[in-house]
């Protein structure tokens, strides 16, 4: 991991709250990868054994309606996607990288390793983890709101 990145992920607001050592641990764990402009990251209802901070770029997470796909939330860097995995969920949407993207994936089996070797670590994750799905789960909410107002307001 170079310092760049450590230096990316230290602004990042999923670490804010994670000790020196822990952030230092945290960066180690992943893997930088990049998407390219249009690529599909992860299709809906997918299983997965990973996990992305987005470290540039922009993502779109997309939900298919009768058979219409539709943007729910567009994610930048410092945001997080692929929470279900870490629950193991299939995916509740698809992403889609909207410009060149570079992540850090995570491997699932070595995020619970990490958490279960450490409590204070693993309370932090979970926590900040929370926190991603209750902001995400809003975000959906306001989307769904504003659609639905605009709807009403052009019948």
């Amino acid at each position: 991991m170079t310092t760049d990145t450590l230096t990316e992920l230290s602004q990042c607001s999923f670490f804010e709250e994670f000790l020196p050592r822990h952030m230092e641990k945290l960066t180690n764990l992943g893997s930088e990868v990049h998407f390219n402009k249009d690529e599909v990251i992860f299709r809906e209802n997918q299983d997965s054994k990973v996990f992305y901070v987005i470290l540039s770029g922009r993502i779109a997470l997309e939900a298919t309606v009768a058979g219409q796909t539709y943007c729910v939330q567009t994610l930048y860097a410092s945001d997080v996607i692929g929470w279900s995995t870490v629950l193991n969920r299939k995916r509740p949407f698809q992403a889609r990288a909207l410009d060149p993207v570079r992540v850090l994936e995570y491997e699932l089996s070595t995020i619970r390793d990490a958490c279960r070797s450490n409590p204070y670590f693993g309370c932090a994750f979970f926590e900040k983890l929370l926190t991603v799905m209750a902001e995400c789960l809003e975000g959906t909410r306001v989307h769904l709101v504003e659609a639905l107002a605009g709807g009403k307001a052009g019948k």
